[in-house]
Formats: C-alpha cells, structure tokens, sequence
C-alpha cells in the first residue's frame, strides 16, 4: 500500500530502505468509500492525507449553497485544510472522496516527529509546500486570465484522465464554470475536430 509514497517521496528525496520503512511506521493506512468524507468543514483538520488510490475533492460552500471546488487530488497527490493543520483552527474546506481511496494519513505530530528523525522527509515537505505556492500561484493567473475554454483545455491537457474520473459538474465548479459552460466547451472542441 505503501508504493505511491515511495514513488513520491523519491522523485523528490532519496531515502533508504531502512529511512522508508521508518516513514512508513509514521502513516495510518484509511481506506474510504466514494462521497465518504475526511474532513467537514467547521472541524479541526487532524490529517494531512496522503492518496495511494482513487480521487479526492476539498470545497466549501458559499451563503448561497453554492459549493466551490479549489483542489482535486489523485493517486500520489497530498490533500489537507494546510491552515486549519497547522494551525488547529476549524476548517474552511470539506475534504470527501470521489471514488472509494485508499489514503495515508499524517498527523501534525506524526509529521513533526518524522521531520526530526528524517531529515530528508522535512526537505520533502518543503519541496511539496514550494510546488503547491507555485501551482496556486498558476491557478490564481489562470482564473485571472484565461477564457472559460482555454482554462478547460489547460486542466484537461495536464490531467487527460479527469474527464474519466471527475464529474463534469465538479470540474464546472474547480473552474469556476456552469456546467452548461462546460457542456458548450466541449461540443465546440468536438466541432473543430
């Protein structure tokens, strides 16, 4: 269960066999059925979790119902409310699988602890946390400056798979698009094909 970590961890950091088998002992394997979910909002985000299999989303809803989408995450990828971790405040996101998942999960004193006894795990981390600012950091321009169309072909040209495994109405929502927008997208790219 433990592959898509090893794969993570080593595109980034190189550990040991012996200094993964210590990450590993840090983890608590979860498995969740799809629209189960690991955080609601309001509460206290305990994990940073980890997906070894399967789609998770993290949203929140606004006053008028509307719920809005800010990250999917698929196998290999990392998923949290990172304020509320950190900082034990209550959560501004609901956390909740898409598919059933199988997930590791982190607790804030398991991470810190891991960090101290591995030193490259801490570099690991900070890779993440680098990325992610840089990744927010391209969705903020895109949302900023992209047409409706080109932040759709932008989002299913770097993940092909979405369209499979996400919902058109949870994609519409990540790209702060109707799904009737979506809909109209997708027939024009098919008429220009």
């Amino acid at each position: 269960m433990y592959e898509q970590l090893a794969k993570s961890i080593g595109e980034k950091v190189a550990l040991t066999t012996e200094e993964f088998e210590l990450c590993k002992t840090f983890f608590i394997p979860k498995k969740i059925r799809k629209k189960q979910t690991l955080l609601l909002e309001g509460d206290v985000c305990t994990y940073n979790a980890f997906i070894e299999k399967g789609v998770l989303r993290s949203y929140t809803i606004d006053e008028k119902g509307n719920e809005h989408i800010v990250q999917f995450a698929f196998e290999g990828w990392w998923i949290t409310d990172l304020s509320s971790f950190l900082t034990g405040a209550n959560s501004t996101y609901t956390i909740e699988a898409i598919e059933d998942s199988e997930l590791l999960l982190l607790t804030s004193s398991a991470r810190e602890e891991l960090m101290v006894q591995l030193p490259a795990f801490e570099r690991y981390q900070r890779l993440l946390l680098q990325n992610a600012y840089i990744a927010l950091q391209a969705r903020v321009n895109s949302a900023l400056n992209l047409t409706g169309e080109e932040k759709y072909l932008r989002l299913t040209t770097s993940y092909p798979d979405i369209i499979a495994r996400v919902p058109q109405h949870m994609m519409a929502s990540y790209l702060g698009l109707t799904p009737e927008t979506i809909s109209r997208i997708r027939k024009q790219i098919t008429l220009r094909k």
